[in-house]
Parts: C-alpha cells; sequence; structure tokens
C-alpha cells in the first residue's frame, strides 16, 4: 500500500478483497484510462456517448470509409500517441511486482498497461500502436504511419477537433474525398489499426491464453469497465459459473451486476491510489 495515501475507509472492501485474494484476474476497460485523457464509451447507464465505433464491414466496404477513418486518426494520434499512463495503470503494475496478479486482461488498445510497467497482459483487442495490412500481414508502427498520413495530407495538418475514444476525432463536417491512404508498402495491400473493430473476431489465441489463466485464478476483478461487450462479459459469466468471487470499480451500472461479490462504485483513480 502507498504509505503516502491516506486510506478511504469506504474502500477497505477493496483492500480486503485484494488482500484476501493472490491470483488475481484482472479485467480492465475505458474507465482505467479517462484519468490519461482517453474518453470512455458509456455513461453511467452503460449507454453510448457517441456513435458507436467504426465496424469492420464499413472499414472494408471502400475508400471512402477509409478516408474518412484515417483522417480522423491522424488527426487524433497527435493526442492519443501521447498520453501517459495513471496512479491506476501504475497500481495494477505494483501489484504484479508482488506477485499478485495471474493475468491483466484489457478491452483497452492504447497500451498504458505495459508503459507503466506490467509484463503480464493480454491486448483483447489488440494495439493502436501497430498497423497491419489486411492483405499480407506486416505490421509497422503506428508513429510510422502517421508519417506517412501526414507528407500525403499536408493540408490537413491544420486541422483539430475533440478526441474520440478509439484513438481518432470527432472530425464531422468535412469532405474527406480529397484525404489520401498510403497503401501497405510490401504488397500494396489496405492497411488497418491492429486492432479488433466491431464486428472482427478476437484472434483465438488471445482467447486461449485468458482462458487458461482464468482457471488458475482465485478471483477476479473488474478495473473501469461496464462490461456491456461481450468479449469481456464472457470471462465475468466463465468467472461466476466457477465460483469465482468477482469485484467490479466502476462509476455506474454493469452489464455483470447481479454476479458481483463486491462493487466500488469509485473513480478508478481513486479507487487505485493506495495500490501504486
Amino acid at each position: 500500500m502507498n504509505a503516502n495515501v491516506t486510506p478511504d475507509p469506504s474502500l477497505d472492501p477493496l483492500r480486503d478483497f485484494v488482500a484476501a485474494h493472490p491470483r488475481l484476474f484482472v479485467l480492465t476497460g475505458a474507465g482505467i484510462s479517462t484519468a490519461s485523457g482517453i474518453p470512455d464509451y458509456r455513461d453511467g447507464q452503460g449507454e453510448w456517448k457517441r456513435s458507436p465505433p467504426m465496424t469492420l464491414q464499413l472499414f472494408m466496404s471502400g475508400e471512402p470509409a477509409r478516408a474518412r477513418y484515417w483522417a480522423r486518426a491522424m488527426i487524433g494520434w497527435r493526442h492519443f500517441g501521447a498520453v501517459l499512463p495513471n496512479v491506476a495503470h501504475r497500481a495494477l503494475a505494483h501489484l504484479e511486482k508482488q506477485g499478485r496478479i495471474e493475468l491483466l486482461l484489457t478491452q483497452n488498445v492504447d497500451g498504458l498497461h505495459e508503459a507503466a510497467g506490467s509484463l503480464n497482459v493480454v491486448d483483447l483487442h489488440g494495439r493502436m500502436d501497430r498497423v497491419r495490412c489486411m492483405q499480407c500481414g506486416d505490421i509497422t508502427r503506428r508513429d510510422v504511419m502517421q508519417r506517412r498520413l501526414e507528407d500525403a495530407n499536408p493540408d490537413w495538418l491544420q486541422l483539430s477537433a475533440r478526441v474520440a475514444p478509439d484513438g481518432d476525432a470527432d472530425l464531422d463536417g468535412v469532405d474527406f474525398s480529397t484525404f489520401s491512404v498510403p497503401p501497405c508498402t510490401v504488397c500494396g495491400g489496405i492497411l488497418k489499426p491492429d486492432v479488433v473493430f466491431f464486428g472482427e473476431n478476437v484472434p483465438r489465441a488471445r482467447v486461449d491464453t485468458a482462458w487458461a489463466h482464468l482457471e488458475r485464478a482465485d478471483a477476479m476483478l473488474v478495473v473501469g469497465s461496464s462490461l456491456m461487450v461481450y468479449s469481456g462479459y464472457r470471462f465475468v459469466l466463465e468467472a461466476s459459473r466457477k465460483g469465482l468471487p468477482i469485484a467490479s470499480i466502476n462509476l455506474g451500472v454493469t452489464r455483470a451486476d447481479a454476479l458481483l461479490t463486491l462493487k466500488v462504485p469509485h473513480n478508478v483513480s481513486d479507487a487505485l491510489a493506495s495500490f501504486a
């Protein structure tokens, strides 16, 4: 526990939960990264705050959809690519160093857990700092793609917009037909961020790794997720089926409220600060 943080008595049940379960399976969502400046997707009732994210089907449907996506991503990356871990990320990294985390499974694509020092991480939905070719599978860094986008579209550099949760920006009312999207340098194929879009399956290997660690866990801790997306919610269902205690730190409702052993309705950073 961080000796510089004055304990909040209302968080005693959370501290007791963590102390009692040395092999935590931790699932994190967008709520852990809001303190780093990345907006979340849903309100306190679990409803969308904005239009749902890009789907794979729309992205692959044609050049107009991809131009719109990459133009918004080019503007948004200037913020998203510079974000830093916050106290909640550091707290989970510290718990891992103490040997108290069986696995950290994150629904986020920001890479902030790894930046904070966590090692045993499964990025369920991929990483925004990588770009994949949909034809040959070549992987490149997102910052390299950023330079290519900016070089191909110098007239767009003056634009700015509100940052969105997906690493892009709410760039609306703009004619995207003039935006040029560079192709794969290896095969000329379509480039896509190496993340799981809506309508796209999570790679089997990631899911299998998570299931294997859940088998060895003695409890589950959900941090900053409403669990409205089934790809994360299914792990809570399985933990409940196995009889594991489940705690959640989240402001507002979650899809799994009826399954929880402990619900901590606190800001994630405040709740985890004493563990950093």
